[in-house]
Formats: structure tokens, sequence, C-alpha cells
């Protein structure tokens, strides 16, 4: 089974009502997402997740920490999937789809109808509006001390 990394983020809009939301084009039927996308070679997570949002939604972000992370294994695929999601603000860029091939819509969803969407499980229903985060440290590079 194929180890993947996948980086989201959780925007809110200006008034801190709404989620930021991508509906992707899926192979059986569409489905909705925060706007990332898979960690590519080399990239580091928070690279990652400020490249997808850009490029899903033409919007350039900041990230402020870890909102969640979460896992799942996808037999049919065989991919062991490991989602870091950051917490984020717009900081420019223009709200646009340069991606038709792949994104069909991005909307600004309630949260509770994107807590349902990201699948976080019922007792924990509400994290999504706790504001709550925890530091992202990228370490640099570490060598071996022999």
């Amino acid at each position: 089974m194929e180890r993947v990394d996948v980086a989201y983020v959780l925007v809110f809009d200006e008034n801190y009502e709404n989620v930021l939301m991508v509906k992707n084009k899926g192979e059986r039927s569409p489905y909705y997402t925060l706007p990332g996308g898979r960690v590519e070679y080399g990239e580091t997570l928070e690279e990652a997740a400020i490249r997808e949002v850009k490029e899903e939604t033409g919007l350039d972000v900041e990230l402020e920490g870890i909102f969640s992370i979460s896992e799942a294994f996808f037999t049919e695929i065989e991919h062991h999937a490991i989602f870091f999601t950051f917490a984020g603000k717009i900081v420019g860029g223009e709200l646009t789809i340069t991606y038709p091939d792949e994104i069909e819509e991005i909307i600004w969803m309630d949260p509770s109808l994107a807590e349902n969407r990201i699948h976080i499980p019922n007792e924990l229903k509400g994290l999504i509006n706790r504001k709550s985060t925890v530091p992202y440290l990228l370490r640099g590079y570490v060598a071996n001390k022999s």
C-alpha cells in the first residue's frame, strides 16, 4: 500500500461565517472538499497546502497552524493517506477556477455542512468553529550525528 500525504487548508470568509470549499469532478460523482491535494516529492506540507489552494481557487493564503490530522486506507487504489489540514487566511489573489477539468465549483459553505464534507466525526462536531490550532514546525534538514 502506497503512503500518500495530502495537505488541505481550512479558510473562513471575512466574517468567519462560511468555509471555502471546492467541488471536485470525481470518477464516479462530484464531491466537495477543502482546497488541497497531494504533497509532491521534495515539497513541505506547508508549501503543498499553499500551492494547492492557489491552483484550485486562485487565492493566496497564509497558514496559521494545523487544524487537524487524520488518515484513511483506500483499499481500491491501495493508498494509505495522511490528511494534514491547516487553518489559513486569504492574503491575496482572485477567486477563480483555474483547473476546470478537475474543479466544478468553488463555494462558501456553512461550517456545519462543511464539517460533514470533510469527515469530522460526530463526537467532534463543532470543531470547525473552535478556531484552535497547533503549531506547524519545519525543522529543516537534520544531519545524522555519527
